[in-house]
């Protein structure tokens, strides 16, 4: 039996002379009720583009050329729009690369879940509130009475990801495609969504596809692979079969670059300096997120703890050196990088850069110091202006720091998209029109445009595949060699911070658990939280230098549609229907 079959599916999208450029060719491929099916390759092999036709959808200026699409009985490529709207709501939930644009910026995350329960599951709002509070414990996310009254704005990465999830799965679909949900979380937090999402598998026989880069959650997860290379389907079979015998030579690429945890491989040491060689000084730096101000606070009744986001923290990095700062979604690191970036002035505590004292914000601060300490972050498509083209953006700081003419800046944009392995002709694209991994390497050029002797890389390659993080991983180093930049690396991938950095600091609840030599650290955890983090992140699901072995598997989009089905948790359809879609936002309609 056949839950979803896909045959010869084509999407393109038209250029700017009129012409089709074609992102998916002619894929195929069936799925079964209840099965796993893995959808891997390198940023811009066209993974998320197929994901999103298999419902009918393509981003603006995209169009589904040819091919077939159908689950079960229904016939949704090819079929009208008019027509498709009736099937969104009976059997998909999609959960997409990028949470912050898919969350309304204005609601309470709450709300917004509780919004889809209500939706897809006809009850009342107190049910809704609790079933949306089990889903975020469910999910792992702290606090969930708490975290239901914020913002989007003042969650995490890995927290905003989470709630994204959960309102994916109020309503536990029969087909559930995910597309990168672990990206920006921690790995002890991903075991457990991973977990999560395994069980609602199990309980209601949900098929899913799988899109990642990371090809331990691919072999976790996965029944089949599906590997894609320049939207091509150019090999596709069992897990274990492919991994320990992949065919294609692309496929062996990718399974020799993933990195992993391997303390005789840490980052070269480099010679002890001291402490006035410090580039960047932090000295018991305090930080305190306000809570919401309530109508007792007002009245001057009761009044609001502030949330500590970072506590006291103390630590130094060398000229040219890369101190890593890990830690759990909503251990403080991305605090810390906005900190350290003048984007928020602290409680307390002191910031010396080149030994002087900054300035607590970004205003106080001189031009040649906002120059000299550049900021990569992690969610790049809103960091980079939708408005301008991939060109406009990176000649900005050259023309604002550099006084350079356009014929000079564009030159120096040329070398900069070489170093970062773009295609130049992307420079006349905007930073929609690129998948997530591309989105990333051009704020990563952006940053190095403006020659800084500081640049503070805040998950900079958790959008990447394992092949071009290992390009970008690289080239991060060479150009630190010769340039002799410093480097703040904020990462949940132990693997990829073993690589980078000659220090680590571990942070929990914005507190310092382990501070020292990478080596030191890796080699001798001294706690148990230290400990479980290298656990997490230490023993690969294959071995690419040992036949890829695998374990068999377990029984830059900004959109979210969600596409909730209703027969997985009613013997009969419900009547109702989710609302069309709104661009950016869950679709939902109480």
């Amino acid at each position: 039996m056949t839950l979803l079959n896909v045959d010869q599916l084509t999407v393109a999208y038209q250029q700017a002379d009129g012409g089709w450029l074609e992102t998916v060719k002619q894929a195929s491929f069936q799925l079964r009720p209840g099965a796993c099916l893995g959808i891997v390759g390198e940023s811009g092999s066209g993974k998320s583009t197929l994901a999103r036709a298999l419902m009918g959808y393509c981003r603006n200026g995209g169009s589904i050329l040819g091919g077939t699409v159908r689950l079960d009985t229904q016939t949704i490529v090819p079929a009208a729009p008019d027509a498709r709207n009736p099937f969104r709501g009976l059997g998909m939930a999609y959960v997409p690369q990028n949470p912050l644009s898919s969350l309304t910026p204005h609601c309470r995350v709450g709300d917004q879940v509780s919004e889809a329960v209500r939706c897809n599951q006809r009850v009342s709002r107190a049910a809704a509130k609790a079933h949306t509070l089990e889903l975020f414990k469910a999910t792992g996310l702290p606090a969930p009475e708490q975290l239901y009254q914020r913002y989007p704005h003042q969650l995490s990465g890995g927290q905003r990801q989470r709630v994204v999830i959960a309102a994916a799965l109020a309503a536990q679909p029969r087909l559930l495609i995910l597309d990168e949900p672990t990206t920006a979380l921690d790995k002890t937090t991903e075991k457990q969504v991973l977990e999560l999402i395994q069980q609602l598998r199990d309980r209601f026989n949900t098929a899913l596809i799988y899109v990642s880069h990371d090809l331990n959650v691919i072999a976790r997860m996965c029944d089949d692979v599906l590997v894609m290379r320049h939207g091509r389907i150019v090999e596709q079979g069992p897990t274990t079969q492919l991994y320990q015998s992949p065919r294609h030579a692309y496929t062996r690429a990718l399974l020799a670059a993933m990195p992993a945890v391997d303390p005789s491989r840490c980052a070269a040491p480099a010679s002890p300096r001291p402490a006035s060689d410090s580039l960047l000084q932090v000295e018991a730096l305090r930080f305190s997120y306000q809570r919401p101000a309530s109508w007792m606070s007002r009245l001057g009744l009761a009044g609001q703890a502030a949330r500590p986001a970072v506590q006291s923290l103390s630590f130094r990095i060398p000229r040219g050196e890369t101190l890593g700062l890990v830690g759990e979604s909503g251990s403080g690191k991305s605090t810390v990088a906005a900190l350290v970036a003048g984007l928020y002035a602290p409680d307390g505590g002191e910031l010396r850069f080149d030994g002087v004292t900054l300035p607590a914000g970004l205003k106080a601060r001189s031009q040649a110091q906002r120059r000299r300490i550049q900021v990569v972050f992690q969610d790049p498509l809103s960091s980079l202006n939708p408005r301008h083209r991939v060109a406009d953006i990176l000649i900005r700081p050259l023309t604002l720091f550099f006084g350079l003419n356009n014929t000079l800046a564009r030159r120096r944009v040329l070398e900069l998209m070489e170093a970062l392995h773009l295609d130049p002709a992307l420079l006349e694209r905007y930073p929609r029109q690129l998948s997530g991994g591309q989105q990333q390497r051009v704020a990563i050029a952006r940053a190095f445009a403006a020659e800084p002797e500081l640049i503070i890389c805040d998950e900079i390659t958790s959008a990447l595949d394992a092949s071009v993080q290992a390009q970008v991983l690289r080239t991060l180093r060479e150009l630190q060699a010769s340039t002799g930049v410093t480097l703040l690396f904020i990462s949940h991938d132990l693997g990829v911070v073993q690589q980078m950095a000659q220090s680590v600091l571990v942070l929990r609840h914005g507190a310092v658990q382990a501070y020292g030599r990478t080596e030191d650290i890796f080699r001798h955890p001294p706690n148990d939280y230290t400990r479980l983090l290298l656990e997490a992140s230490a023993a690969p699901v294959f071995s690419s230098g040992h036949g890829n072995r695998a374990k068999p598997a377990a029984s830059t989009d900004s959109d979210i549609l969600l596409f909730s089905s209703r027969t997985a948790l009613h013997e009969t359809p419900s009547p109702h229907r989710s609302a069309p879609r709104s661009e950016g936002r869950i679709a939902t309609r109480a």
